[in-house]
């Protein structure tokens, strides 16, 4: 746990004032009892049940150290019920983007169709970003920012290669990080753990059953890719793992299917698209292919989309409920002094 404001943190001293004042209090009515002429009405003062007289002064005091607590904004992991919905966007920054054949380019249509996505995609379902060439990287993790996909899209660096199952793989592990799926163990297979500063052992991945393809409803992948695989892991090895797990797959292609295209500086470059290969990723999870599809030919990608209700450890601002409690705690004072003594005391 951390504070936002910590400086409110410095008043709580001052509050340990307020229970010496109290007691100074009980003593001078005390004294001021000891002047009865009738000793009887003393004693029948003091009788009863004596815990009553402190219970509301008690509870004021946790009120105000709650609010002043709750002042200082305290933030913690707290693990909450959430409903979730993501979608995964993998996107081919390969060289071969630079070319024309789709106006303006193809990498130039990729991002104004992911783009005019974001913004006709409701507000409340999660988006990632990944990007992939000879290797495949989270651009950003599942988030409802929009300004700040909208950044990572911009932002993208065209590489050498193409290695579209690496991308679902990737995509995976973002939509399922219990399952302990690594890309690089995929890749060059179980090595030897190095040594490590961390104290904190790795968790262990959940068992895993596989379920019907385009069983699970809350997530999908979105794969926008030109050309075919030449490097990473087998695209149907990835697809099956998708499959496995329920989440479907919508593919794009873009540029040419069977041809020659150009690149701008004006070298012949051959980059058939590999259709077959995306269509069956598509058939395999459940999903759909579309050559140079649009923004609008994508909008059944959420429509039909569920939400899951996981438990989620998340950075939560507690001030809110910390001020909650001490409101209660107050009445409860004031509603209890009333009561008893027919007076705020």
């Amino acid at each position: 746990m951390y504070f936002l404001w910590p400086q409110y943190l410095w008043l709580l001293p001052a509050l340990a004032l307020l229970p010496a004042a109290y007691v100074w209090l009980l003593r001078r009515r005390n004294r001021a009892a000891l002047h009865y002429s009738s000793l009887g009405v003393v004693r029948a003062a003091a009788a009863g049940r004596q815990w009553r007289r402190h219970l509301p002064p008690a509870l004021l005091l946790l009120a105000l150290v709650g609010l002043l607590l709750a002042a200082a904004r305290p933030v913690a992991q707290v693990p909450l019920p959430w409903a979730r919905s993501t979608i995964m966007l993998a996107i081919d920054v390969s060289l071969s983007m630079r070319v024309s054949d789709v106006q303006p380019t193809r990498m130039v249509a990729a991002q104004e169709a992911a783009k005019l996505f974001l913004r006709e995609l409701p507000s409340h379902i999660e988006v990632g970003l990944v990007t992939f060439a000879g290797s495949s990287q989270v651009a950003q993790r599942p988030t409802l920012d929009r300004a700040a996909l909208t950044a990572g899209i911009d932002a993208f660096q065209m590489q050498v290669g193409t290695a579209v199952g690496d991308s679902i793989v990737l995509c995976l592990a973002e939509l399922f990080p219990e399952d302990g799926i690594d890309l690089g163990e995929l890749t060059f297979g179980s090595r030897p753990q190095a040594r490590s500063l961390d104290p904190k052992p790795r968790p262990a991945p959940r068992e895993f059953r596989p379920v019907a393809p385009g069983s699970f409803g809350s997530a999908a992948i979105i794969l926008l890719s030109d050309g075919r695989r030449t490097t990473g892991i087998d695209t149907l090895a990835a697809a099956r793992m998708a499959a496995d797990r329920g989440v479907r797959v919508y593919v794009v292609g873009l540029g040419t299917v069977d041809g020659e295209a150009a690149t701008p500086d004006g070298m012949a470059i051959y980059m058939k698209l590999d259709e077959p290969t995306l269509r069956e990723v598509a058939r395999m999870t459940g999903g759909e292919y579309q050559h140079a599809g649009t923004a609008e030919k994508l909008r059944n990608v959420y429509e039909n989309m569920g939400s899951r209700v996981q438990v989620l450890t998340r950075e939560t601002e507690l001030a809110g409920v910390l001020a909650l409690a001490s409101a209660v705690l107050a009445i409860a004072a004031a509603l209890l002094s009333l009561l008893w003594f027919g007076r705020m005391a």
